[in-house]
């Protein structure tokens, strides 16, 4: 992360997207939509990684050119940085159920950086923050749906 200003980094932030066993369909859009992402320069990617954990919870852990030899993963992983130790990729893994693949990304909120810098020159300081997950407000959508059926 040396080739930026780095008094204007974004909050730095990972997921795990899981695909249970049989019920994944890897047809490139992840990786456009994750490209879309970072030219427009709202992400920047850092770090990204294949976990496999097995039906009696053993992870391995795989690089993206390791799944993608000569493919779109390969050329993203060359930019990447090795931020993701031994604990972190244990810690990660856990969130996982056993049988399962996930990728792992770790990114800058980019679109961030400007403001961030901005409430620390003005003497902020973040003290909390949090994330409802896109599966949450589906949920929470889906139900107040079928509420609205009900009622009509």
């Amino acid at each position: 992360m040396t080739d930026h200003d780095t008094t204007v980094v974004g909050p730095i932030d990972f997921i795990i997207v899981e695909f249970p066993a049989g019920e994944s369909n890897f047809n490139g859009e992840m990786i456009d939509e994750l490209g879309k992402l970072m030219d427009a320069n709202t992400i920047r990617l850092i770090d990204a990684i294949i976990l496999v954990k097995n039906d009696a919870g053993a992870v391995e852990a795989l690089e993206l050119s390791e799944v993608d030899a000569d493919g779109p993963l390969a050329a993203l992983e060359a930019d990447l940085r090795d931020f993701l130790g031994e604990d972190d990729l244990g810690n990660l893994a856990a969130a996982m159920d056993p049988g399962t693949i996930a990728g792992v990304l770790v990114y800058e909120n980019v679109w961030a950086g400007p403001f961030a810098a901005a409430a620390r020159r003005a003497g902020g300081k973040l003290v909390a923050d949090g994330r409802i997950h896109t599966q949450d407000i589906a949920a929470a959508i889906d139900a107040e749906r079928e509420l609205e059926n009900l009622g009509a």
